[in-house]
């Protein structure tokens, strides 16, 4: 069975980020592979480790300073779970949050888990865009899969800095990205992918779901085959985007 962790969906689900999860839940069902989702809250008992794959979507400032804490408790768990080959999908705020440290809107400083090379800065007085970095995004994926473009839709006000060994998920293509101002989306670390794309991200991307299944299911020993589905109205949300 594939055991499937969703982190804080009270705190954090903006912008349609829970339906992650229901795309990943019905792929697997439509090709009759055993699953389990289970939501770790705050505070919650379970352990990251007994998980093959976790979600944590993006929230507010305020969600995610709650989130924050909670987060810090679980560092060592969840780094050992990413540099053991988990895998993971990491959307806005969950991603800035895995990162070593996120600058809020009124100038304050959190501290993130530093599983993650990167870090994210409120916008400076010489940045090109002073605003929030909005809207749909088209990117070409940095992956060895196909179709080779991302979609999805933005909103975010902090920039991401991505350190020298970073490696970005995918090139901008339409939109802004990790800054707005190095041309590159998300990041992708062992099988962990952090991205800024919400809308949710994966319903118009069944290419990049697959991926982060077939990677789960390696990591989680088990011998099974994703076979083909019928991704014609996947395609077609996907394709109106482009």
């Amino acid at each position: 069975m594939l055991k499937i962790a969703h982190l804080y969906p009270k705190q954090l689900n903006l912008y349609g980020d829970g339906g992650n999860i229901m795309a990943l839940s019905k792929r697997l069902e439509w090709r009759g592979i055993d699953f389990l989702v289970d939501q770790i809250d705050l505070d919650d008992e379970k352990k990251i480790a007994d998980y093959h794959l976790f979600f944590i979507g993006g929230g507010q400032d305020s969600g995610q300073e709650l989130v924050a804490f909670d987060l810090l408790k679980r560092k060592k768990e969840l780094s050992d779970f990413i540099e053991a080959g988990g895998a993971a999908l990491a959307i806005c705020g969950g991603y800035q949050l895995l990162g070593k440290s996120y600058e809020t809107s009124d100038g304050s400083i959190m501290q993130g888990l530093g599983i993650l090379d990167c870090e994210t800065r409120a916008p400076s007085s010489t940045a090109k865009f002073q605003d929030r970095l909005i809207g749909n995004v088209v990117a070409e994926l940095l992956l060895d899969i196909e179709p080779k473009t991302l979609v999805g839709f933005e909103n975010h006000s902090g920039r991401t800095y991505l350190g020298e060994g970073a490696k970005p998920l995918a090139k901008v293509i339409k939109g802004y990205g990790n800054n707005g101002e190095d041309g590159y989306e998300g990041l992708i670390y062992k099988n962990l992918i952090g991205t800024y794309l919400h809308g949710s991200v994966l319903p118009k991307n069944p290419h990049l779901t697959d991926e982060l299944l077939r990677r789960a299911i390696a990591f989680a020993g088990l011998e099974l085959e994703l076979k083909l589905l019928d991704d014609q109205i996947e395609t077609r949300a996907h394709e109106a985007l482009l």
